[in-house]
């Protein structure tokens, strides 16, 4: 049995896989996994360790090599492993020349090395270029992945991917060509372009050609190319070639999966990103004017440190509303409804209405929420509830209290209205303090 491959996380890792599997052969190892390991996440390098462990008991004669970002970030946390043969870098795994030379290595991995002989991990941040590698399809994907770009220039606070990749470095256009070309004469019809930071290709290549030059030229030059499709990106580097690109070029298929991250101004300086929250709804906005058809994923990262409800609203509502506008409509029904709650269009809709047993309380309460403060008497001396009526995220509170209040038929008064206070109270008993007080021995019952 030859090398097996077992890959974690993106499509840049799927495309090294197939990289390590044909070194891996050539290199003549037998009876080997390798594990291509994902460090996006603490769940992954979790998953990562887990299968490592599983590999063990089902296959305890194998060889296991980990390499990938985890391997990368936390190499210390793999080789102290006694199931794992060997640890290899990000730039050793592809390296076909590594593969070759130290195939000795590789080979009596499995009868133990010291702990030092088991890393080979070298600084990521010292390599500056990147080479395609070209391959003719990847094993059991029917779309075919183009490595462009690897690394990344910028230090999003969430993100330990720059440490795991390095910095950005691009592919020159004429390999990404004549790889693409190479692909589609082997019967694949449709290409991905991949990479960490995409649309930052070109930064670090002579005349900087940006991403969407490379989109043009591909089209241009690989014609018996059916559909080009484009990974992850970055909105706010999008350039005006590869805006022009999806507007008129139907090969380039109309979708886009942004990485947002968020949807609140704070939350994203906070996260040192590139963009704010008009700036990704101005690029759906133009990108849906130019292709009314696109399709548009995103990232979302939710409870980051900080976070409240109201930040978290506000990415929901990017969701919700696609370019915010079911959101905004949602806030200026909201608007209209505590500027003029007394009319009929702001309440429920008769439908939702007639489904709920309190409707009727639900509408006098809902025409004193103008009010600062709302007061409500109890029988009994219970507790009297203040709430703010004007702060929406105590909603949920002000619900429950109603709920409770709802079986003694009480009707809401406004703090303001002293004399229908009085009223209310003359209908209840005093409370056994205020009887105290008074002298009272036998407190009186209470009036039908």
């Amino acid at each position: 049995m030859g090398a097996e491959v077992i890959t974690f996380g993106c499509r840049l890792n799927t495309t090294e896989s197939e990289v390590i599997r044909r070194h891996a052969d050539a290199a003549g190892l037998v009876n080997t996994v390798v594990l291509n390991t994902c460090a996006v996440t603490a769940e992954a390098v979790r998953q990562a360790r887990q299968s490592i462990r599983r590999l063990a008991r089902e296959r305890p004669n194998a060889t296991i090599i980990v390499t990938g970002c985890a391997a990368q970030t936390e190499p210390e946390t793999f080789a102290a492993m006694p199931e794992v043969a060997i640890v290899l870098g990000n730039e050793q795994k592809i390296s076909a020349q590594f593969w070759s030379q130290h195939a000795d290595l590789l080979t009596r991995a499995p009868f133990g090395l010291d702990r030092e002989e088991k890393v080979r991990v070298n600084d990521i941040m010292s390599v500056r270029e990147t080479a395609l590698h070209l391959v003719d399809g990847i094993e059991g994907h029917a779309r075919a992945f183009v490595q462009v770009q690897n690394g990344c220039d910028h230090r999003c606070t969430f993100c330990i991917i720059p440490f795991g990749r390095g910095n950005s470095r691009s592919v020159p256009m004429g390999e990404v060509v004549t790889q693409v070309r190479k692909l589609v004469e082997h019967g694949y019809r449709e290409v991905v372009l991949t990479g960490v930071d995409i649309t930052g290709y070109g930064a670090h290549l002579p005349g900087e050609p940006r991403l969407g030059k490379l989109v043009r030229q591909i089209l241009k030059h690989v014609p018996e190319l059916e559909r080009l499709r484009i990974s992850s990106i970055d909105s706010v580097e999008a350039d005006a070639d590869l805006l022009d690109a999806l507007g008129d070029e139907p090969r380039l298929m109309p979708h886009l999966h942004l990485s947002l991250q968020h949807g609140d101004d704070l939350i994203l300086k906070r996260m040192k990103r590139r963009h704010t929250r008009s700036d990704a709804i101005a690029f759906t906005t133009q990108v849906r004017r130019l292709r009314p058809d696109i399709v548009f994923g995103g990232d979302i990262i939710a409870g980051f440190p900080t976070e409240t409800d109201e930040m978290f609203a506000r990415s929901r509502d990017l969701v919700d509303g696609g370019t915010h506008a079911a959101g905004a409509a949602r806030r200026a029904q909201a608007t209209r409804c505590a500027a003029a709650p007394a009319r009929r269009s702001c309440a429920a809709p008769p439908s939702r209405r007639a489904n709920r047993r309190d409707a009727p309380r639900a509408d006098r309460a809902r025409r004193h929420r103008p009010h600062r403060a709302v007061y409500r008497r109890a029988p009994r001396g219970a507790v009297r509830s203040r709430v703010d009526a004007r702060s929406h995220h105590r909603e949920p509170q002000r619900q429950a209290i109603d709920c409770s209040l709802s079986k003694f038929n009480l009707p809401l008064v406004p703090a303001k209205a002293g004399t229908q206070r009085k009223e209310l109270d003359s209908r209840f008993p005093p409370s056994l303090s205020e009887l105290r007080r008074t002298g009272a021995t036998n407190p009186p019952k209470p009036r039908a």
